[in-house]
């Protein structure tokens, strides 16, 4: 490959924000000159033009689209590269950054955050929320490390382990008939008034459970749909109405007056995974992935009637 690779990675992924060169060299703080040099250097390695361009426009070409994504993801681990080895050397805090749908079981955070590891002893995991389709980006663009997420997208450029099933839940008042069962029928929420999450949400799951539901014939009276699971409440007083809601929905709604039953089989599971991507090295998460999945082996067979799995 041609010398300085870093440089002619970092103009062309300028560049292919940009679409112009004075732009680019502007965010490179660098002369336009030097900016057209190195694209011309590096399209002269690869053979090949990385942009269609005339004297209005710049756009990237197919070459040039396979050459950007590999290029962050270099980009992305020479940076890596140099953090890692400045904590080593300083004894800086390990930060590992993981994203969690907002529908994950709190079990699975609580224990990456109880996790210790000896060859990390200052390690430190920061957390946001997203969306399971937003998760994925954000690792695939390599603003996070892993990710909790419940039913995430197919990518051959991730990696993703399952870690259980649950199944969805009904709120309802707990004068509701509903509330004498440990776990409610499909069949029986048909010509009821449903409350249920969004679809925009997460519409993976929102079609799985109307989908399910159609085919057995079970059909609302109508259905008032919410952002926040605590938005039902109101609507609990009237036995008329049931809440359809995820375990962490369900976990928060949870009070005097509500009774929560999960959906008895052969209702539809929700599945929750660790995601990585597939090309991710790093030791870090290597050394979390292999403790996390050791803290939920061992809790799961000290306490396997307790320990909840979303």
């Amino acid at each position: 490959m041609a010398r300085n690779e870093t440089k002619h990675m970092e103009a062309v992924i300028a560049l292919a924000e940009e679409l112009n060169f004075t732009l680019a060299a502007q965010k490179l703080h660098v002369s336009q000159p030097t900016v057209t040099r190195t694209i011309a250097e590096i399209e002269s390695s690869v053979g090949s033009p990385l942009f269609d361009r005339d004297r209005k426009t710049v756009r990237l070409n197919a070459a040039g689209q396979a050459y950007l994504g590999p290029a962050r993801v270099a980009l992305l681990e020479a940076e890596r590269a140099i953090e890692a080895a400045r904590t080593v050397a300083q004894d800086f805090e390990t930060a590992l950054h993981i994203g969690k749908s907002p529908y994950i079981d709190p079990f699975f955070v609580s224990t990456l955050l109880a996790l210790r590891l000896s060859r990390f002893p200052r390690l430190r995991i920061e957390f946001s929320s997203q969306f399971s389709f937003d998760l994925a980006h954000d690792l695939l663009s390599g603003n996070l490390d892993l990710a909790l997420a419940n039913e995430p997208p197919d990518s051959p450029l991730l990696t993703k382990v399952k870690l259980g099933e649950a199944p969805f839940y009904v709120a309802a008042s707990e004068k509701d008939e509903l509330a004498q069962d440990l776990a409610v029928r499909l069949e029986c929420l048909d010509g009821r008034h449903w409350i249920a999450p969004e679809r925009r949400l997460h519409p993976l799951l929102y079609d799985r459970f109307m989908d399910c539901a159609e085919k057995r014939e079970v059909r609302p009276r109508s259905i008032h749909h919410i952002i926040d699971p605590e938005e039902a409440l109101p609507f609990m007083t009237d036995l008329h109405y049931i809440a359809v809601v995820l375990k962490p929905g369900a976990l928060r709604i949870c009070r005097n007056g509500i009774a929560i039953r999960p959906l008895a089989e052969p209702s539809p599971l929700i599945g929750t995974y660790l995601m990585s991507r597939a090309d991710n090295a790093s030791p870090v998460a290597s050394a979390v992935v292999r403790g996390f999945m050791t803290q939920l082996s061992e809790a799961r067979s000290n306490h396997p009637s307790t320990v909840l799995v979303a």
